[in-house]
């Protein structure tokens, strides 16, 4: 199950207008195929996405879809850098349960 952690670095001033397009589009995001988890978290300079889908397909459908384009449109003039997203897959590590999301 892919987990994606996107990150938004956004210009001085714009990350209000970065979180306001995720409230706007994340219900969208939450309703499509597969979504198990895609949860925005923010820090003084910079929008973060933790995603988890149900399969591959299912986050290239997200990739392709109209929530995410329609993210990508309104906020790209609040960009300071490009956004940094990592496809990455779970590693068993420590306790069992405690190392990884929840959903894979």
């Amino acid at each position: 199950m892919p987990v994606v952690v996107a990150t938004v670095k956004t210009k001085p001033g714009r990350r209000a207008d970065v979180l306001a397009a995720f409230r706007r589009h994340t219900p969208a995001v939450h309703a499509e195929p597969g979504c198990l988890l895609y949860a925005v978290h923010s820090g003084e300079d910079r929008v973060t996405v933790i995603e988890n889908w149900a399969d591959q397909a299912s986050l290239d459908a997200h990739s392709a879809g109209p929530a995410l384009e329609a993210i990508g449109a309104e906020i790209a003039e609040a960009l300071a850098a490009p956004v940094d997203v990592a496809v990455l897959q779970p590693v068993p590590a420590g306790e069992p349960g405690k190392d990884r999301l929840p959903q894979t």
